[in-house]
């Protein structure tokens, strides 16, 4: 006999362009196709050391597929809250189980985009960082989001970011946030 597994799309609280709640919830591919605005969790983990922890997009996905990125990232479900909501991500795409008082948030950025796919995303990342306590082999993956993950240092990651509109590492247009997140990780290990 076989199992099939069905998977239901999430629903996700629209909020206005101020990053209000507006009291509605739609499913996850219409908060997309019609530009909704909605909150999204970003959770970069660093080492004591000075290493950043990147995840790479899963070849699967639709908006950048490969490109190294956040450590952690994904929508915040209806109803739920934002801490809660990073909680779980890190747990769905790394494995990894951590306290909400490890998550020290350093800010709300906004990221309004559209794709030639058709895919317009109007999110706010709540954006956090955690200090990383484990090892790489530790961690389980979750294949539908994330290709591979590494530790890089500070400097290594500050070079790709420079040279980030031809070597294909990064998403090119986020560098000025990726330099946001930068300063915050060094102000904390420093």
């Amino acid at each position: 006999m076989a199992f099939f597994s069905i998977m239901t799309e999430e629903y996700i609280d629209i909020v206005s362009k101020t990053g209000k709640p507006t009291g509605e919830s739609v499913l996850k591919s219409e908060i997309h196709s019609k530009g909704h605005y909605h909150n999204t969790v970003h959770i970069w983990f660093y080492t004591n050391e000075g290493e950043v922890l990147l995840a790479q997009r899963a070849a699967s996905k639709v908006i950048y597929p490969l490109l190294w990125d956040v450590s952690v990232a994904g929508h915040i479900d209806a109803g739920e809250t934002i801490k809660a909501g990073a909680i779980r991500e890190i747990k769905e795409e790394i494995g990894l189980k951590i306290k909400k008082k490890k998550l020290k948030k350093i800010g709300v950025f906004e990221c309004f985009q559209s794709y030639p796919n058709g895919i317009i995303d109007n999110e706010f990342h709540h954006t956090f960082i955690a200090e990383f306590e484990g090892f790489l082999s530790d961690l389980v993956l979750q294949e539908e989001e994330v290709e591979a993950i590494k530790l890089v240092s500070m400097y290594d990651f500050h070079e790709l970011l420079e040279n980030s509109a031809t070597n294909g590492h990064f998403v090119a247009s986020n560098n000025d946030y990726y330099h946001k997140v930068i300063e915050a990780i060094l102000a904390k290990i420093t």
